[in-house]
């Protein structure tokens, strides 16, 4: 289904597997393949229903992973569930924010970044005056949930107006991150006690990894015929180039299966897939 929110990303909830139809336009099959799509799979049904509970219960949490595991996509899909309802004309509801951290973000960095997805172009003034704006758009606007991806980018000093934020509004937000999340939250014993709650993402086992590649080849890829990707030999394959780490199988899938429309193939080839993970080795 096209998301609501944003028609340029598509949400794809896997039903069982069944072969797809192929429009035989290659050109567009190709755009297909590089656009942007979410698959809901197991894994992370199971982290919507874990943040649905922190949401609920208003807790402050943390999410922890290596990077190209999947956490930003999960938590990008999350909010996009979640879109804006409009009450009156003009206060939305918006349930739950998304901020993605630069680097070295302060705590103007993060009150403009919730400023902004929450649409209101004022966004000057001294931190205080920022603040205490802040504090009244995510009130008017019914925020549930604040999500702050690339935590662990954070300034020192940002994080005690996170635990404002929690505390004051009463509201559950969420730090994701990297392992050095970790290490920075525990510099600060009262910032580290209210972030106890953790959810980790780990690399895809062997067995996922089949089942995700069987997913992928039916419902994001969708060749005209089937390239057989979880035969031992492709998944050997697959396993040494990704190492486990889904945003490179997603990767490594949609490159061969553009390359082999492009070449006028009609799957993805053996000797194609090991010439595309070759650079990931």
């Amino acid at each position: 289904m096209v998301n609501p929110v944003d028609p340029e990303i598509e949400i794809i909830v896997p039903p069982p597997l069944e072969r797809g139809s192929f429009p035989g336009n290659i050109q567009l099959e190709i755009e297909r393949l590089r656009r942007r799509c979410i698959v809901e799979l197991e894994h992370v049904q199971q982290f919507y229903a874990w943040l649905d509970g922190k949401r609920l219960t208003r807790q402050a949490c943390r999410v922890i992973g290596e990077s190209r595991t999947g956490k930003t996509v999960a938590c990008d899909a999350y909010r996009l569930r979640h879109y804006a309802m409009h009450k009156s004309v003009d206060t939305p509801i918006i349930p739950v924010v998304y901020w993605h951290s630069p680097p070295e973000a302060g705590p103007r960095e993060l009150f403009v970044g919730i400023l902004n997805y929450l649409k209101y172009q004022i966004t000057r003034g001294t931190i205080a005056e920022v603040r205490e704006r802040v504090y009244q758009i995510v009130r008017a606007c019914g925020v549930e949930m604040i999500i702050i991806d690339e935590a662990h980018r954070l300034r020192p000093k940002t994080f005690s107006e996170i635990r404002d934020i929690f505390d004051q509004l009463e509201i559950a937000v969420v730090l994701v991150g990297t392992d050095r999340l970790d290490a920075v939250i525990r510099r600060d014993e009262q910032v580290y006690n209210r972030f106890m709650a953790c959810h980790r993402f780990h690399r895809l086992s062997t067995q996922q990894l089949e089942q995700v590649t069987a997913v992928w080849e039916a419902y994001v890829l969708k060749l005209p015929q089937e390239s057989n990707l979880t035969s031992e030999q492709m998944l050997l394959v697959l396993a040494k180039a990704t190492r486990g780490y889904l945003g490179l199988l997603d990767r490594i899938l949609r490159e061969a299966a553009i390359l082999a429309l492009e070449r006028g193939h009609l799957k993805i080839e053996y000797s194609l897939l090991n010439q595309v993970t070759a650079e990931y080795r």
